[in-house]
Order: structure tokens, then sequence, then C-alpha cells
């Protein structure tokens, strides 16, 4: 990572203002013992059933959290993005467990990662950066249970027309990367896709999407 101290310093409290209470010296000592890590994308933070290291704080870029069944098929559990936290990295640094599941850099990453040490004193001692971590785990404990609602409930074609309309437009993917998001082949999503663009919903392109009646898939998606 090439920012000077102070120029991370900034970015730490822009991203994560939880921290922006906590007193200059401790702040200091954090940014002293944190490690600055850059990754390009494809990268693996964390994998499955790996002890963790420490708490990353991404001030750039995007991790996907994953999990990968042995046939090699994914499912995508949640994005992480500036200001946010994984809590499944939360979740073993508090209950002393190893990964349940693989960390991948979606886009070019930046992170400070701070030492399991700091991030027990954080939670111990920091009232606010305590609430922010709390406040984050409910968030994506409702993202959870609405992923596993989906996949209990809806069928594969529901699923699709719903992560389309969530996406911005043009939509600029693979069908592979759709497929990971939703856990399944990519056959499956190609041939989904297509039906989609046969009833003039979308049209399909080198690896864009484009909507023409949204409220055909909100319909779907919805139904």
């Amino acid at each position: 990572m090439s920012n000077s101290p102070q120029n991370t310093r900034n970015r730490l409290l822009e991203n994560y203002p939880a921290l922006q209470t906590l007193p200059g010296d401790q702040l200091t000592q954090l940014l002293a013992n944190a490690r600055a890590v850059s990754l390009p994308a494809g990268s693996m933070v964390f994998d499955e059933n790996q002890a963790c290291e420490g708490f990353p704080m991404l001030l750039s870029g995007s991790i996907r959290v994953i999990k990968a069944s042995p046939n090699g098929r994914e499912l995508q559990l949640y994005r992480v993005h500036p200001g946010e936290s994984c809590i499944l990295t939360s979740s073993c640094l508090l209950g002393h467990s190893n990964y349940t599941a693989r960390g991948i850099v979606e886009h070019n990453a930046e992170i400070l990662m701070l030492s399991t040490t700091h991030f027990n004193q954080l939670i111990q001692n920091h009232t606010e950066f305590r609430e922010y971590i709390f406040h984050l785990f409910a968030e994506r404990l409702t993202d959870l249970m609405q992923l596993v609602t989906a996949i209990a409930f809806q069928k594969l074609d529901q699923r699709l027309a719903a992560a389309l309309i969530k996406k911005p437009h043009p939509i600029h993917t693979t069908h592979q990367a759709l497929a990971d998001e939703i856990g399944s082949a990519r056959e499956i999503i190609s041939r989904i896709l297509k039906g989609f663009a046969d009833q003039g919903w979308i049209t399909l392109g080198r690896e864009q999407i484009d909507i023409v009646n949204s409220t055909a898939l909100k319909q779907l998606a919805e139904i």
C-alpha cells in the first residue's frame, strides 16, 4: 500500500467512523501495529479450515465470501466493501474457531489487518467499535436469512431475476459469475438467461446484459 501514514489514517477514519472517538494515542498505536496489505483481484484472503490471523478493515476494493462444495460449485454468502466488516472473521476471532468459508478478492483490495490482540481490545474497551461490529452482525444475519429463504423456497429463475434487477444497468458480468453468485451451474444460468432473452425481457451481449423489461423480471422475482 503506497499511501502515507496520514493518508492511511484519514481513509481508515473515513471508512470506519466508529474509530473516530478512539483516543489519538490509541489510534496511533493501532495503526503502528496494523499490517497493510494490497491484494489483486482473484487473491484468496482466507480459506476454509484456516486459522484467523487478524481482522481485515477494507479501505478499497471488495471481497466475496463464498461457500464451496467438493464438486467445485460455489454459493456467495455476502460481499464486503470498504467500511464494512467480515462477520465470519469476527465470529472466528470471538469464538476462537477456524474459517468455515472462503474469502476471495473481487476487485483489487487495500486492507489494514488488525492483530487479534487489538481487535479484542477494541471489542472490550471501545463502545462505538463494539456496537459497530454487532450492528453489522445483525445486518449480515438478516441477509443470510434472506439467502436461505430464497434457496429453500424460490425457483432458480426467480432468484436469477431478483439478482438481475438489483444490479446497476447495463450489467457487466459473465454467466459464470452469476452462477457463482446464486449457487448454480453456468450451463443452467445460460439456459435461463436465454429464456429471458427469448421472452424479450433482456438482451445478451459479450459479458453484458441489458434489461429491456424490468417489470416482467420484478413480477417473476416476487412470485
